[in-house]
């Protein structure tokens, strides 16, 4: 909660929500890829519900960041694209993320180091296991997914 409350302070100035980056950083990365997603295939990426990233979209649609546009092959479907503007923003935020990345892990050597490495590992391992496991009322692993936080490296 620590860290993320940290990525908030960061990317506040510029704008965005912990969720909102959580829409932007993966989609400047799908769109430097050359991909315009869906907002279906841009919640399967980030493992957002399609509804919330719908939420998102709109209001980053309104904050002047993202464009919503029709889909030619699929007259249901909404592509989402950045604005110049959005596409700023976006890029720096990870500046920021990654900044801070760089700060919090100094204690372990630094992002490359054997021992963050093994951290990110080590939470690897626990968030997939996470998966496997279940409260009584909550639905399947396999139905729950587990967002990871774009722009982060590791």
């Amino acid at each position: 909660m620590r860290w993320r409350s940290a990525i908030d302070r960061a990317i506040t100035p510029l704008g965005l929500t912990h969720a909102q980056y959580a829409v932007v950083v993966p989609l400047l990365s799908m769109e430097r890829a050359g991909r315009r997603p869906s907002q279906r295939q841009l919640a399967n990426f980030t493992g957002l519900e399609p509804l919330y990233v719908s939420k998102l979209a709109r209001a980053l649609e309104r904050a002047g960041l993202v464009e919503r546009t029709s889909d030619p092959d699929d007259i249901r479907a909404v592509q989402l694209g950045l604005t110049d503007r959005g596409r700023e923003v976006a890029t720096r935020a990870v500046e920021r993320v990654h900044g801070l990345q760089d700060e919090l892990t100094a204690p372990l050597g630094g992002l490359s180091s054997p021992q963050t490495r093994a951290l990110i590992e080590s939470l690897q391992i626990l968030l997939d296991a996470s998966q496997n496991t279940r409260a009584p009322d909550s639905p399947p692993s396999h139905t729950r997914k587990v967002q990871r936080i774009p722009g982060t490296r590791g």
